[in-house]
């Protein structure tokens, strides 16, 4: 299991060869796409806070994810193999040459040592929680393309003939889109049988409402018994202009709430009232048009959130329970 020729300029060789990048590349922007396609599945039971139903244009953006997705994904498994895989195989020639043992293995051991310190910085940088899935996922990332280019490097050994660019590449996207096809058919039948519950908001009564409620830059909104409701740095509706604008005012001051439980009062609502979700119509006088907060999150932990703009490309603003 190495990466060069056998021998002792295999043991020398410290410089990567293109068709080592090519191909640690080609598997990483595989794993990606699986990746990726496995989470948007994996959030089938999540609340999508009404982002992405924006009918005509979330039809672009899916066509976009089509036509840009493939490049991206190529230069994101590029950027892996150049930082990740081939330092780590450039470690294990470096040990090789003063420690016994295949270098198959130092590579491994390499790439697991380097994942580690990738997860760490990304939990360090990125907020991630230090024993999450993702910082396991970044950890171990460098593995599938150290195995498939350990395998492949011992086919051309034996047939003499090393892999175009245009196969491995073909062959990647060929894998990648076949794992992907799966995942998505595996989630469409969890969720025809069950398997997988779709997203079901919260019913929040009256009484589970009152209390306080915080988002981002010290928004505070307080929800008292009998409708009174008392603002601090809370996102609301413009004054001016209509539901489409990302614009929005932060407003502080004294006003009213109440609970609509059909969605009548919801800017964005359309279809039938039977799936409309209950939201939280706040009133401030003085302070732009009402806003309308949907509930969301789960019964253990709800949430109160408003979509500032159009729903494919809209501002986001979360409050949670203080």
């Amino acid at each position: 299991m190495g990466w060069g020729d056998s021998g002792k300029r295999a043991r020398s060789r410290l410089a990567w060869a293109d068709g080592e990048v090519n191909l640690a590349a080609a598997i990483c922007a595989a794993q990606f796409a699986v990746a990726l396609t496995l989470r948007w599945v994996g959030m089938f039971d999540d609340d999508d806070h009404g982002v992405g139903s924006g009918g005509g244009l979330a039809g672009l953006g899916f066509l976009c994810v089509l036509v840009f997705g493939p490049p991206l994904l190529a230069v994101l498994g590029l950027l892996h193999a150049v930082t990740y895989t081939m330092p780590a195989a450039t470690l294990a020639r470096s040990v090789t040459r003063r420690a016994p043992g295949p270098e198959g293995a130092w590579h491994l051991a390499s790439v697991l040592v380097l994942g580690t310190l990738w997860a760490a910085l990304a939990v360090a940088l990125g907020g991630l929680a230090p024993t999450g899935a993702t910082a396991l996922l970044i950890a171990v990332s460098g593995v599938p393309p150290t195995l498939g280019v350990a395998f492949v490097r011992r086919r051309e050994r034996v047939t003499g003939r090393p892999p175009s660019a245009d196969r491995v590449w073909l062959r990647s996207a060929l894998v990648a889109l076949g794992a992907c096809a799966l995942v998505v058919a595996a989630g469409t039948v969890g969720l025809a049988t069950g398997l997988i519950q779709e997203y079901e908001p919260p019913k929040l009564g009256a009484d589970r409402l009152t209390g306080v409620w915080r988002g981002d830059h010290g928004a505070e909104l307080r929800l008292r018994a009998g409708g009174r409701a008392e603002l601090s740095a809370v996102p609301a509706q413009p004054e001016f202009g209509d539901v489409t604008t990302r614009e929005f005012t932060r407003c502080d001051g004294v006003g009213t709430w109440f609970l609509d439980t059909a969605g009548r009062y919801d800017p964005y609502a359309d279809g039938p009232v039977s799936d409309r979700r209950d939201g939280v119509v706040v009133r401030v006088g003085d302070c732009g048009h009402d806003t309308y907060w949907t509930i969301g999150g789960t019964e253990a932990h709800p949430e109160l959130f408003v979509l500032f703009g159009d729903p494919d490309a809209g501002d986001l603003r979360i409050l949670r329970r203080g």
